[in-house]
């Protein structure tokens, strides 16, 4: 299991036994994972899993982020990195997760995926399933997962979406990036009860238009669909960090004072007072995690 490195001062008057049990309880805390997922390709949805990643890291947060688009890989290119292993090899057996993990600039995990193999993108729910499952037996100390899932509306965007915690929906001023980004919210809503979505609009030319793209969505979600939408905030177009993808490396770590930057460091903020969501009772990452701190929080309220 996982072990936190929260300090734990004992109570004076604590017996030894139940000071063990209370240092127990507060190294296995519960992970916050984070799903990043958009209606389509191209609205820069990896480079706000990756930034925002990066941006928690600089926060002192431990931070793993998952490539989870397993046919069209790309985290790895990003960041100018060659894993000699990924979750191809986890689902073959060949490897353990935590043998394909690398760390990348800052501290900052990955955990890779393969490009260009067609069966890893056609994989079914009982494999989802396992890799999923897989994240539990790691033993690092980790206070945050986001998971990058592919574009779409795919199998394995709705595992790996269901397996999370929180969901941040990419969009951007484009008709069809805000047609499927509606699409993608219907189909979780409707057919797996997640009602609540986190929305960044990305690659903007002001905060106004960053508002009246989620306006847009919101106005659509609130006629047709029960479910709550949180406007994190923007990211404004920036050449910065066009030139950081060229560097292959994250704006955030080669330009820090970009405009780009500043907003992901805003919304890393903003994601870390997010209250730790409890199971839905679906196949999820760090299930036992979830579970322990629903019933610790149902012990503390008696």
């Amino acid at each position: 299991m996982l072990a936190s490195e929260i300090p734990y001062r004992q109570p004076d008057m604590a017996p030894p036994d139940q000071a063990a049990g209370l240092r127990s309880l507060t190294r296995r805390r519960s992970i916050q994972v984070i799903a990043v997922t958009g209606g389509k390709g191209g609205v820069g949805k990896t480079n706000v899993s990756l930034n925002l990643a990066m941006a928690m890291t600089r926060q002192g947060k431990k931070v793993m982020l998952m490539d989870a688009d397993l046919g069209l890989a790309n985290v790895d290119v990003m960041l100018g990195i060659c894993p000699r292993y990924n979750l191809s090899h986890v689902l073959s057996g060949e490897r353990s997760l935590e043998e394909v993990i690398v760390t990348a600039p800052n501290g900052l995990r990955i955990v890779p995926a393969p490009s260009g193999i067609k069966g890893m993108a056609e994989l079914d729910a009982a494999q989802h399933a396992t890799l999923i499952r897989a994240f539990s037996e790691l033993s690092y100390s980790l206070d945050v997962l986001l998971v990058d899932t592919a574009a779409g509306i795919s199998d394995s965007v709705i595992s790996f979406t269901k397996a999370s915690q929180e969901v941040i929906v990419v969009i951007c001023d484009e008709p069809a990036s805000m047609t499927d980004a509606y699409a993608l919210i219907k189909l979780l809503y409707r057919e797996h009860d997640i009602g609540r979505f986190r929305v960044v609009s990305n690659m903007v030319h002001s905060k106004q238009e960053g508002r009246r793209l989620y306006e847009n969505l919101a106005r659509v979600t609130d006629r047709y669909l029960f479910v709550e939408l949180d406007y994190m905030g923007c990211i404004p177009y920036d050449k910065l960090l066009r030139k950081a993808v060229r560097q292959q490396t994250a704006v955030v770590e080669a330009y820090p004072e970009s405009s780009a930057s500043q907003q992901f460091k805003v919304l890393a903020a903003k994601a870390d007072k997010w209250p730790v969501a409890e199971s839905r009772g679906n196949v999820e990452f760090f299930i036992e995690r979830l579970i322990q701190h629903s019933r610790t929080a149902t012990g503390a309220a008696i």
